[in-house]
């Protein structure tokens, strides 16, 4: 397990607060991690401001101070709300991972009492009756993004509609939900193009590194370029039009 820095000290810190003394190997176990990194961890925790002690020597431990307790999160009901549903309709898009269900318990365990109740009340009145068109990874959002945020580069493997397979090399700009399905929509660096992409059909993909001076959209917005049948319909010069890579 290679959890992120950030995630792994939050899972420590849940750990922790589950009460008695753990040794560090044992947390290091359950971190998929060395027990190296638990110290650099609870070093971090302490920066933090939380009172991580420990018991140094041969089978080294550590526990949270009594009465040490992380915040409750800042939400109004309505907020709490907002989360829960997005979470259902995420659950939807994503049947086979367990991201949205591990994150509605996660929320139940740090809310306050008010909150878990509004929480608990919209999990039970909330259901999603219309499945998505295809499901896409929870995994190849969150690279996508990563590379968007971080103006990076993407490889991937794409599938075409009629079961065409290639490699790309791409641009990403952003990704869209469009008629039950998600769309990237991305400069193809070898195809010297904008092009869309579904989802769904991308596999393998991961970021290229480097340091790249990425195109500039062809267009003011999203949503005006979609409305130009994929930016096909544009009075902008041919090099912006973009194709489907479907």
């Amino acid at each position: 397990m290679d959890l992120d820095p950030t995630i792994r000290t939050l899972t420590l810190l849940t750990l922790l607060q589950s009460g008695g003394e753990w040794t560090a190997a044992d947390l290091a176990e359950r971190l998929g991690t060395s027990v190296r990194t638990v110290r650099r961890d609870a070093q971090r925790l302490r920066r933090l401001g939380y009172t991580v002690e420990a018991r140094p020597g041969p089978g080294s431990a550590y526990r949270l101070s009594p009465g040490v307790k992380v915040p409750p999160l800042l939400f109004t009901a309505d907020e709490i709300t907002a989360l829960v549903a997005g979470l259902h309709l995420i659950r939807a898009w994503l049947p086979e991972e367990a991201v949205a269900s591990s994150a509605l318990l996660k929320l139940d365990q740090v809310l306050p009492r008010p909150l878990r109740r509004r929480a608990a009340a919209t999990d039970l009145a909330t259901e999603v009756l219309q499945q998505p068109g295809a499901v896409v990874a929870a995994a190849t959002v969150g690279v996508i993004a990563d590379a968007v945020a971080e103006d990076g580069r993407l490889r991937f493997r794409y599938i075409d509609q009629h079961g065409g397979p290639s490699t790309r090399l791409v641009e990403p700009y952003r990704h869209f939900l469009r008629a039950g399905h998600w769309y990237l929509v991305a400069f193809d660096v070898d195809r010297n193009d904008w092009r869309t992409f579904r989802l769904d059909r991308i596999t393998d993909i991961f970021p290229v590194p480097g340091t790249y001076q990425n195109h500039e959209f062809p267009d003011v917005s999203i949503e005006r370029w979609l409305t130009t049948n994929f930016g096909r319909a544009t009075s902008r010069s041919p090099r912006s039009a973009a194709k489907p890579a479907q």
